[in-house]
């Protein structure tokens, strides 16, 4: 797909690289605008971040070398209003407590079925659609 004005840019961090890439796969399926980065790291999403354009990051909340809500700080430090949505196996409050406390945009459980793909979708449409909302409204 070409990039165009509604095209929404990605960028998926999860240590599982199967996963990563089965989720670009199902998110390109459900929404067309949606080209999807998935690397597996946090220092490899900071470095597409660095050099790329970003619309949105989805990340895994727990992750070898730095938790997803490490990586949130990190990113919020550098942009304080892209969307970033918690993608995750965990499904204790705490979880949800913790990311909600850090300023997540958005939580969503991993649950093992397809439908999964088309709420994350969903979000990251409604939540870049927001975004890009707020920035035309204040130019």
């Amino acid at each position: 797909m070409g990039r165009t004005a509604d095209s929404i840019r990605v960028l998926h961090v999860d240590d599982e690289r199967s996963f990563g890439e089965l989720t670009a796969k199902f998110l390109a399926s459900e929404d067309d605008r949606l080209e999807v980065v998935s690397v597996t790291s946090v220092r490899a999403g900071l470095d597409v971040l660095d050099t790329e354009r970003v619309d949105c990051v989805v990340s895994d909340y727990e992750m070898p070398r730095a938790s997803g809500l490490v990586f949130l700080e990190t990113v919020r430090e550098r942009d304080e209003e892209i969307p970033f949505v918690m993608f995750t196996g965990r499904s204790d409050e705490d979880a949800a407590s913790e990311a909600a406390d850090a300023g997540v945009t958005d939580y969503l459980r991993k649950t093992g079925n397809v439908e999964q793909y088309a709420a994350l979708a969903d979000r990251i449409a409604e939540a870049v659609t927001v975004r890009r909302d707020r920035r035309r409204a204040s130019d």
